[in-house]
């Protein structure tokens, strides 16, 4: 009797300097996969994906997104530094 191919992968980035942050995971086996992988965004929130696929139903994923998002405050300021009101570039 043949055992079905099978194979398990994972994969992990968390770099403090740029903020990257993602992981893998997936497992094989015989003709179905099964995964979920996940990534920062750069809103703030970590998207999830669980995933599967197989001859039968194809490929089907569910993504989901964890956190709030955040948006960076821009101020405008209207006007001439230093207020004395003149032209003269």
């Amino acid at each position: 009797m043949l055992t079905p191919a099978r194979y398990e992968f994972k994969y992990g980035v968390q770099d403090a300097h740029t903020g990257d942050q993602k992981q893998q995971a997936e497992v094989r086996v015989g003709d179905t996969v099964r995964g979920e992988y996940s990534l920062a965004e750069p809103d703030g929130t970590l998207r999830v994906v669980k995933y599967t696929a197989d001859p039968h139903n194809g490929f089907n994923a569910v993504v989901s997104r964890i956190g709030h998002a955040g948006h960076p405050q821009i101020v405008a300021t209207h006007g001439l530094v230093g207020g004395h009101g003149g032209g003269g570039y």
